[in-house]
């Protein structure tokens, strides 16, 4: 790794979040946010996929209509285009480990895992959609999963675009972090 830099502005210091640290060093720092977040996503896509894979063993799934088959063969399509975007940057890093190559690791597991988000996002709605199908038989099910794809809008996205959009770009008084100049894309 790079050597540290010496000095309060020097050269390895972070414009934006204060940091001083080499570009490995904050690589280092930003895969192990990564992986932590990773831990809490993959663990529920495992459990939600799990349940999937074991609907269609069950009794009941003979008697669906073609309509919620198809619904889950979609469902069951997005939950494993899921997990492979979010187990996705653990097998980039693995491939690329003592290449020299973890900022761009860094990026591109980032990109990975907005993806995953996007596409657990899809299975999370699908899912729902299945089930309340099946539970309620009417159209209040669209509804239902309607508002609950919005909730999972604002908690995801919506809120943490508006933090930046208040924040506008200053430094937080309680010397918490801004995204670093160096990350390539550092909006949700």
């Amino acid at each position: 790794m790079g050597q540290r830099p010496v000095g309060g502005g020097g050269s390895g210091t972070n414009p934006r979040s204060g940091r001083q640290e080499t570009e490995e060093e904050r690589a280092d720092r930003q895969w192990g946010d990564l992986l932590q977040e990773l831990r809490v996503a993959q663990t529920g896509v495992q459990i939600l996929f799990g349940f999937l894979l074991a609907v269609v063993f069950q009794p009941r799934f003979a008697d669906l209509s073609t309509v919620d088959r198809n619904i889950y063969v979609v469902t069951v399509m997005l939950g494993s285009a899921t997990a492979a975007a979010l187990i996705g940057p653990v097998s980039y890093h693995r491939l690329l480990t003592g290449r020299r190559m973890k900022p761009q690791t860094v990026t591109w597991a980032s990109r990975l895992t907005k993806l995953g988000l996007g596409l657990l996002f899809c299975t999370m709605c699908s899912t729902l959609l299945l089930i309340l199908r099946v539970a309620l038989h009417n159209v209040a099910a669209l509804w239902l999963v309607g508002g609950m794809a919005l909730w999972f809008l604002v908690c995801w996205f919506v809120f943490p675009l508006w933090a930046i959009a208040r924040n506008n770009g200053r430094r937080p008084a309680d010397g918490g972090e801004t995204p670093d100049a160096g990350d390539p894309d550092p909006r949700p």
